[in-house]
């Protein structure tokens, strides 16, 4: 099983709309669902660090894929789009990683 991270670093002074976020950009993503691979997605807020410290993440998107070159496919097609909606939700500049299940 494969894993894209999407995930958005905590940020002093920098914005974060969960609402548009969740309403409006992870379905737009989830429309070009069968193009990327795309299995299932899930979305965390990061609330905390142990000892009462901040979240390393203010939110990280998990997008389960049915590989890695069906999601860099669909994002040739879709990556315009998709990325270019960013800006309307976060100024924060987000980290992907892609991850392989081993358990």
């Amino acid at each position: 099983m494969n894993i894209v991270s999407v995930m958005y670093p905590e940020a002093e002074g920098k914005r974060f709309d969960l609402t548009y976020y969740m309403n409006k950009h992870m379905p737009m993503v989830a429309s070009h669902g069968q193009d990327l691979g795309l299995q299932s997605y899930h979305v965390e807020r990061g609330v905390g660090a142990p000892g009462g410290g901040k979240a390393a993440y203010r939110v990280i998107a998990h997008l389960k894929v049915s590989s890695v070159q069906a999601f860099a496919s669909g994002m040739e097609k879709h990556g315009r789009e998709i990325m270019g909606d960013i800006p309307n939700y976060t100024d924060i500049q987000p980290v992907i990683q892609f991850s392989e299940v081993v358990d």
